[in-house]
């Protein structure tokens, strides 16, 4: 419990008042609004969770005895060695909702090695679990963080583990105690940062019912805002966890109302790369490197540096670029009015949940990144890795001298299934054909563990050795689709460029091509433009709908071409339809002349450029035309280019 003395974080409390009669009135009003969005959980559901975790504490102590037998140590030795479950993330911090994974660590005495884990832990668990509810179990020792990754009994769980230099692990151990650090490898340091950075985040807040609230608020604003995803260069859980908590120590005494108004108006103008931290650095045990931009040039690069509270210290935004920085904020800008205007009665705290409109109204063009499998599970790792890879795509065209001032990934990919009956219907889907699907989800929320897997950074787990799927003459195919959004550059000298992404482009292929288990002959990526109104009927949620190309009207030479919503309206065209291979078309226009730009792709493994089926033809990375006879044409303006890479 805080009181008016203390002192919470780096600096002294921005305000000490006791909520008013209001803020508590505002709360109640926010918890309603969380509920009614389906934040909550219900308490069977809870319980479940309960029951599967002491569950897992059983096996866990059976699984460390098991490996002492193996091993011939002493029955006292081996009775007294215990085991602990301890748990992460969202479901440590108790923001937990319907479909939310369970980040677990297990902790073992000294005997037991990570590779015991790995070979002996799924056996114990399959000899302690009922029929049918191990329902996927993959293993990643490889990873960054080596992980167990388990759909079971209807609930994801991630099994991260470390060995402990310790004869004994009793259930009481508090892992946020440095000297149980000592004799930790780099590994094992990663494996139990979550769990102590989740329960320092705990015990740095003044009132952690207040932060919960606030924090359920924050998620799902940064949910629904398409805002939310570590691993395509947005901040992840953790991140926004410890943002919410750096406010909450600044009003140590507010409700989870009046926190979420005042983390929009503090972070809304935050200085970065000041970073966010919770308190100061401590000395460890251990000679490890920790954040330091005075020290390290790569911390420098970190451009909203949120750093986390337990030794070693990191940053956890890592992967946050220019472009992402500039939508965060400018959804920071929107949220900041809105809690304004709530808190003024001019709105109510649904409007602040509304979902995005990233595909209905934020973009004219996006690039479409596609990649393709000719088998379901290795789509769901050769989709994973093309995923992790994403962000380094957004960079390199944000970063580069592209003509794009802003590159917007969505954090979440399409996943299709297609039944195609030649290899020119297969290669059709490659570059964007909707006319063979058979099926579609969001992958977010559906990844598999396998997904999961590649999305961690895993290059060397191999795929299942599946062919093509073959059935009377249909080839199936699997494709997981990801969205950027494109900001051209606006000004005068910008918008006379060309437009050039080859190298971004190329660097992002050759990053997802060194994957050791990459085959050219089942896996593919591919790269496609395409407009706001040729978008796919299924990134529509219900009631959405697709931008429509409106005609303009045309005007006596020397005019300007204009159009009245009227007009607009009346001359207004359906969308093309979604089964052509090349989802996008354009026209150019030089002098008099108007050249129609019906293009088709061209084949896999032929230079990568679409080809218009007038006598120009169009470089898809320069904005540069050339006639039949060779003569450069005037520039093409970048707005109006269309390109492919594959």
């Amino acid at each position: 419990m805080a009181t008016s003395e203390q002192k919470w974080g780096l600096t002294n409390p921005i305000s000490v008042d006791l909520p008013t009669q209001d803020d508590v009135k505002q709360n109640e009003a926010l918890i309603a609004e969380l509920k009614s969005q389906n934040n909550f959980e219900s308490a069977e559901a809870t319980e479940h969770r309960v029951q599967i975790l002491e569950l897992f504490q059983q096996i866990t102590e059976e699984f460390v005895k098991d490996i002492g037998r193996r091993k011939h140590l002493a029955p006292s030795v081996i009775n007294g060695s215990g085991g602990k479950v301890s748990t992460f993330g969202s479901y440590r911090l108790g923001v937990f909702g319907p479909g939310s994974d369970i980040d677990t660590l297990i902790v073992a005495p000294k005997h037991v090695s990570r590779d015991d884990f790995f070979e002996v832990f799924p056996e114990i668990l399959a000899r302690m679990s009922k029929a049918g509810d191990i329902q996927e179990i993959t293993p990643v020792p490889e990873a960054h963080v080596p992980i167990l990754k388990l759909e079971y009994a209807g609930i994801s769980i991630d099994l991260i583990f470390v060995t402990l230099q310790l004869s004994n692990v009793p259930l009481n151990l508090d892992l946020k105690d440095n000297s149980l650090l000592r004799g930790l490898s780099e590994v094992d340091l990663r494996s139990v940062n979550g769990v102590r950075v989740t329960d320092e985040i705990l015990e740095l807040v003044p009132q952690v019912k207040s932060f919960r609230q606030a924090l359920r608020a924050v998620k799902l604003w940064a949910q629904q805002r398409a805002i939310y995803s570590n691993i395509t260069g947005f901040p992840g859980g953790v991140a926004w966890a410890m943002m919410v908590a750096r406010v909450c120590q600044l009003y140590p005494f507010a409700t989870g109302a009046v926190l979420v108004s005042k983390f929009f108006n503090i972070m809304e103008s935050w200085r970065w790369p000041q970073p966010v931290q919770l308190k100061g650095y401590e000395k460890g045990p251990l000679e490890v490197r920790e954040w330091n931009p005075k020290v390290y040039p790569p911390d420098r690069k970190h451009i909203m540096p949120v750093i986390t509270p337990a030794f070693p210290s990191m940053c956890a935004t890592n992967n946050i670029n220019h472009s992402t920085k500039s939508v965060i904020q400018k959804e920071m800008v929107r949220a900041k009015a809105l809690t304004n205007d709530i808190f003024t009665k001019k709105v109510s705290w649904k409007k602040l949940f509304e979902k995005h409109t990233f595909f209905t109204e934020g973009y004219k063009y996006y690039l479409s990144v596609i990649s393709g499998s000719k088998s379901k599970d290795g789509q769901q790792m050769w989709g994973g890795l093309v995923q992790s890879k994403l962000r380094h795509l957004v960079s390199g065209i944000a970063d580069w001298d592209t003509g794009v001032d802003l590159a917007h990934p969505y954090v979440k990919g399409f996943e299709r299934v297609h039944r195609c009956a030649t290899e020119e219907d297969v290669d059709a889907v490659l570059h964007g054909s909707m006319k063979f699907v058979v099926g579609s989800e969001t992958v977010e929320g559906q990844e598999s563990a396998k997904h999961k897997a590649a999305v961690a950074g895993v290059v060397d787990v191999q795929p299942p050795d599946e062919s093509r799927k073959v059935e009377e003459g249909v080839i199936t195919m699997w494709t997981t689709t990801y969205y950027v959004g494109l900001e051209l550059a606006a000004s005068p000298v910008a918008a006379t460029k060309k437009l050039d992404i080859s190298q971004p482009v190329s660097q992002f292929r050759e990053q997802c091509y060194t994957w050791t288990a990459y085959d050219p002959s089942m896996n593919s990526l591919c790269t496609v433009h395409v407009r706001s109104y040729d978008l796919p009927e299924d990134v529509f949620g219900p009631g959405e709908k697709r931008p429509v190309k409106t005609k303009k009207t045309k005007t006596p030479k020397g005019g300007k071409s204009s159009s009245t919503p009227a007009q607009a309206a009346a001359g207004s065209q359906p969308s093309p339809s979604t089964n052509s291979p090349m989802p996008t078309s354009t026209s150019v226009s030089s002098k008099k002349r108007t050249l129609e730009s019906e293009v088709r792709p061209i084949a896999i493994g032929e230079d990568a450029m679409q080809r218009p089926l007038a006598d120009t033809r169009c470089d898809p990375f320069e904005a540069t035309s050339r006639s039949s006879k060779g003569r450069k044409q005037p520039t093409i303006p970048h707005k109006l280019l269309v390109f492919l890479e594959c």
